[in-house]
């Protein structure tokens, strides 16, 4: 009984030791479930964040894809200034929203930034905490080393009664335990340092992509608003140019028509002329048709044949020497191009010239025109063209190709200034030219 009595005293020196330690902070048993769970909040967040960005490339991209666009719209020889002026006011609406989204962007990574320093402070504390208790646990296990080597009889003989002994044994019982629940405090500081290293690690990853997304949407937005000026600026010039040479136009024809009543005769008497003018040319297509000259159908498409501002679109108009049509009141029948006197006029596609000249029906300033068929249901009108200094360069049954010059710019008519009135015609009425462009 004496031996083993002695052994295991000797035993629970061994796990025991008599060192008294300070007790360290308790580690909550939740600590790590905490840890984790913000382990995937920052993952959902980091989430959230990169669909955010993404969507912003993508707005952005898609801006400056409509910025080259109306940038070309506008850099075209007969720019839409109606459609740009709204592409603009658009553009300006989504840049204006880029601008908030880069803003938040910025803030993103100033919390990003918090949350790290935050994790980083989480992350030395825990350490700091794991390395006292690490220091600890080695302080005990050394002292238990050295109780060790402390014979059983010396233990026995150090005790005043057989009493102490128990008390000694009881004693030794109890630190043993606080080492082992010690250990387990490590093991748990262990993991919940482990998930706080990660979250600092994806957090100091994710914080430097979105620095780095944050100055590439920002350098982005840059270019885009420069190219938003720019875009502005041109138009700007262009609309300043269309106002002045209607403001030219309003005013020659306010000397035109100071008489209303000699205007509306006038307005009547041009129409007439224009319908017996499109009969002789139905009349003379047919008969370039019935002799092969012409195709039955045109497969091409068609060409502006010059560029300059316009001035008025096809469609209802507020011009009132323009005459009326279905529900509008004054109606252009073409697309009018301002542009400097005697600018070349190119065909707008091939075909055969049906007529060049002055119209026979017009009463006097007659309007110079030369007339193209492209096919028997297809022809183009080109008018107000020079006669005297840059006379028509074709004449009738000429064919020719798209492209080439025909005429030069000029006033000849019931004009207001150097234009060309470019009509359209398919199957007998006059339509929108830019269907066929």
């Amino acid at each position: 009984m004496g031996r083993g009595f002695f052994s295991f005293l000797l035993l629970v020196t061994v796990l025991g030791g008599f060192f008294v330690a300070p007790t360290p902070t308790i580690t909550r048993a939740d600590d790590l479930a905490d840890a984790v769970a913000k382990q995937k909040a920052l993952a959902s967040q980091i989430a959230k964040q990169k669909a955010q960005v993404a969507a912003l490339t993508q707005s952005q991209a898609s801006l400056s894809t409509e910025l080259a666009s109306t940038k070309r719209s506008l850099a075209s020889i007969n720019a839409d200034l109606t459609a740009v002026r709204s592409n603009v006011v658009q553009m300006t609406v989504d840049v204006a929203v880029a601008q908030g989204q880069v803003d938040e962007l910025d803030a993103v990574v100033s919390q990003l930034d918090l949350q790290l320093r935050d994790l980083q402070d989480q992350e030395a504390a825990k350490l700091a905490q794991l390395n006292e208790r690490k220091a600890v646990l080695a302080a005990r296990i050394r002292l238990a080393y050295d109780s060790d080597r402390t014979t059983v009889l010396e233990t026995m003989l150090s005790s005043g009664t057989f009493t102490d002994v128990l008390n000694d044994v009881s004693y030794q019982l109890d630190f043993a335990e606080q080492d082992r629940l010690l250990a387990e405090q490590i093991v748990a500081d262990q993991k919940v340092l482990t998930v706080l290293r990660a979250s600092v690690e994806t957090t100091r990853s994710q914080t430097k992509e979105m620095k780095a997304a944050a100055d590439a949407r920002r350098a982005e937005l840059g270019v885009q608003l420069k190219e938003l000026a720019a875009t502005r600026d041109k138009l700007a010039r262009l609309e300043a140019e269309t106002k002045r040479l209607l403001a030219a136009q309003q005013a020659a024809f306010a000397r035109m028509s100071a008489n209303k009543a000699a205007l509306a005769t006038s307005i009547a008497a041009s129409e007439k002329a224009d319908r017996a003018l499109q009969a002789t040319i139905d009349r003379l297509i047919a008969e370039q048709s019935r002799q092969g000259g012409i195709p039955s159908q045109y497969s091409g498409t068609l060409s502006w044949p010059l560029g300059g501002t316009v001035t008025q679109w096809f469609g209802c108009t507020g011009f009132e020497w323009e005459p009326p049509k279905g529900d509008c009141a004054h109606f252009h029948s073409g697309i009018d191009i301002a542009a400097p006197m005697y600018t070349p006029i190119r065909a707008a596609g091939a075909g055969v010239v049906v007529f060049a000249g002055p119209n026979p029906y017009d009463a006097y300033p007659k309007a110079w025109i030369v007339i193209i068929a492209h096919s028997n249901n297809l022809s183009t009108w080109y008018a107000h063209i020079d006669d005297v200094t840059r006379p028509p360069a074709v004449v009738k049954g000429q064919r020719v190709e798209a492209g080439q010059v025909i005429a030069y710019v000029g006033t000849t008519g019931r004009s207001t200034g150097p234009h060309l009135h470019w009509g359209v015609v398919s199957n007998g009425d006059f339509v929108d030219p830019r269907l066929f462009l």
